[in-house]
């Protein structure tokens, strides 16, 4: 009997040491706009925190769009395009309202990732405490998925930028451009999750487009992202040269209440990420917004 009243006494100590330990444990959950596939877990998972932390991250665009408020955050898509046809899902855009600040800019960053180039301008990003946007090739996509990741996880925003920025390929015709924009907003998703609704020409759309590609983009759902102030950096301007191109146009005080200024993140492109610094201390010395490319960003012109 004296032994029954021991083991009955050692289960009801142990029980009490094991929700005591529950209780005073904290709860890990994972973050829901880490991909499965870089977890190793089941895509199953559901995380406890899915609507704070999209929440806190980016605005996510519903089953059925609905009008969105105005935010500083990118806003992404949990179906591609194709899923949305699977599912009968509408393909266009929810109702929103273009955003003009009295003085706002968007830093824009076209044709990475680059190995070298993209982790530097990141990190003048981060040690500025601004939030940027860039327009990916689906080619550098595939060879660089760590630093979309990274990209994603640090609150910049994310664009299409087509998959392999060959003009003889994109402008064949409007499907072929469309088909292109599906392609890389697959490889984006299978690594974040999300893909994006803003896209950018490669060249820009002038001289490139005919109003078939227009009405391609509008019926499946993006939003085409120009620019009103060109870095330069597409030629060979050296890091001052950059800088001075930009503070020049930067005199059209009709550009400050939405100044989208187009510089370029790929392969060498080493002169973008010496101006950076200098760039982002012109507009701060202006007393500019820095903001993401959003739904909400006005056309260009």
């Amino acid at each position: 009997m004296a032994k029954n009243n021991f083991m009955l006494k050692l289960i009801c100590g142990s029980a009490a040491f094991i929700v005591l330990l529950f209780a005073v444990s904290p709860v890990v959950s994972i973050p829901s706009y880490i991909s499965y596939a870089s977890t190793n877990l089941p895509a199953e998972i559901n995380s406890t925190v899915n609507s704070q932390q999209l929440e806190s991250e980016y605005t996510l665009l519903e089953d059925v769009p609905q009008p969105l408020l105005l935010t500083n955050k990118p806003v992404y898509d949990k179906y591609t395009l194709q899923e949305r046809k699977n599912l009968n899902l509408p393909l266009g855009l929810p109702d929103f309202t273009y955003y003009y600040g009295e003085k706002t800019v968007y830093l824009t960053f076209d044709d990475g990732p680059d190995p070298e180039n993209t982790p530097a301008i990141l990190k003048i990003l981060k040690d500025n405490n601004i939030k940027a946007t860039f327009f990916v090739v689906g080619t550098q996509v595939e060879k660089t998925p760590h630093l979309i990741k990274l990209i994603f996880d640090e609150g910049h925003a994310i664009g299409n930028h087509t998959y392999n920025h060959i003009y003889r390929d994109l402008y064949k015709s409007p499907s072929s451009y469309m088909s292109q924009l599906a392609q890389t907003d697959e490889k984006i998703k299978n690594i974040i999750g999300v893909r994006p609704r803003i896209s950018r020409a490669p060249g820009g759309s002038s001289g490139s487009f005919t109003k078939a590609y227009w009405d391609g983009l509008k019926y499946n759902g993006y939003i085409e992202v120009g620019w009103n102030i060109s870095s330069g950096d597409a030629s060979s301007a050296k890091a001052p040269q950059i800088v001075q191109n930009i503070s020049r146009q930067l005199e059209n005080k009709f550009l400050w209440s939405h100044a989208i200024v187009l510089m370029h993140d790929g392969r060498g492109h080493n002169e973008t990420v010496t101006a950076l610094p200098a760039i982002i201390k012109l507009f701060k010395d202006h007393n500019f917004e820095f903001r993401v490319i959003n739904l909400e960003t006005p056309p260009a012109w």
